[in-house]
């Protein structure tokens, strides 16, 4: 495929419109790449450019190496001069498409697993209506097998690693480490008693979900006395950032030639996230806190989207930052290492 341009502020004949290109429109195209409605994420640039004396917005889009591609639920064709929901048999090409060597991690095909490994009721229940647009799948008339092609659960005959992650019946029994681990500790240290230890295991969504209820039942809630009877009640930390870093640190995390889970430990006066795998990919200790994002698991991604637990791509972070704020807590503190990247929060002083 070639990459494809857009041009905002011509017409059909490239003629200028004098429309002007502001920083709000800038942003509102940049934020399509990752608003989670194009699936998988596009590799795509937004540019304000100045040709012949006219003030241009230039987007420039990648091919996709994974397609097909979807919008809202929807895979879309160009057909002559029109764009046209695609048939099956055209979502069939699309897929044969596919480059596989350079994979990564979790679309690639899970070696010697069998779909029989995938909990079929739960992706044609569950997972197939969060991931495609309601009037297409009730038109949808192909099988099962190849619907799960089409959103890359399934490559050739076998499951791919974010389909035993994300549908698997056991995914622990292929990936030991797809878990995680909590630990409520009375004290400051490990050596201290250990008041709740919990390991989550199963599926994403089981997994994400039971974490979901063990963090809003460890947050205390302090009443601070003001003026007058007026109380105002406040956490010891905002759910808000205890979700975002967590669900990011599942969605982020190397699932590859290691063993080692999500850890979170939780103190008296801080809350620690250790997450196996380092910064990935176009991402750095300098553009982290600003929401950089880059993929080592576009998969668990996209699955973790269409679940609800990621509705905008790189904004965990930043509303980690704001919710502290907020809150009267200091900033979270990042610590990254090649194998690791944790982060603490610290309790309301």
């Amino acid at each position: 495929g070639r990459t494809g341009v857009i041009f905002v502020g011509v017409d059909d004949e490239g003629r200028c419109v004098g429309a002007p290109v502001t920083d709000e429109l800038l942003r509102t195209c940049a934020q399509m790449r990752s608003d989670g409605n194009i699936l998988p994420l596009p590799s795509m640039s937004v540019e304000r450019m100045l040709l012949g004396g006219c003030d241009l917005l230039v987007i420039q889009v990648e091919p996709c190496a994974n397609p097909p591609v979807r919008y809202q639920g929807r895979v879309w064709v160009k057909v002559g001069p029109t764009v046209q929901l695609a048939s099956a048999e055209e979502e069939l090409r699309l897929l044969e498409r596919r480059r596989s060597g350079d994979l990564p991690f979790d679309m690639r095909p899970s070696a010697g697993a069998t779909t029989d490994e995938i909990d079929m009721d739960y992706v044609q229940r569950s997972y197939l209506p969060a991931a495609i647009a309601p009037d297409v799948l009730e038109q949808n008339e192909r099988p099962l097998l190849q619907q799960m092609r089409s959103l890359r659960l399934v490559s050739g005959e076998a499951p791919t690693w974010g389909a035993i992650i994300g549908c698997g019946r056991d995914p622990q029994s292929r990936l030991p480490g797809a878990y995680v681990q909590f630990l409520r500790v009375d004290g400051r240290a490990l050596g201290d008693p250990i008041k709740t230890p919990k390991v989550l295991t199963g599926r994403l969504e089981d997994v994400l979900r039971r974490l979901d209820d063990l963090l809003e039942a460890n947050v205390s809630v302090a009443t601070d006395v003001t003026s007058g009877t007026r109380e105002l009640r406040r956490p010891d930390y905002p759910i808000v950032a205890l979700q975002q870093l967590v669900r990011n640190a599942v969605m982020h995390r190397s699932y590859e030639q290691t063993n080692a889970p999500v850890r979170v430990s939780w103190f008296s006066d801080r809350v620690e996230i250790q997450s196996p795998g380092g910064l990935y990919g176009k991402v750095t200790p300098e553009n982290f806190r600003a929401g950089a994002t880059d993929y080592r698991n576009p998969l668990v991604a996209e699955i973790m989207h269409h679940l609800g637990y990621a509705q905008r791509f790189g904004l965990g972070v930043p509303l980690a930052f704001r919710a502290m704020e907020e809150n009267g807590n200091p900033p979270p503190e990042f610590a990254f290492t090649p194998t690791h990247v944790a982060v603490t929060l610290r309790s309301v002083p």
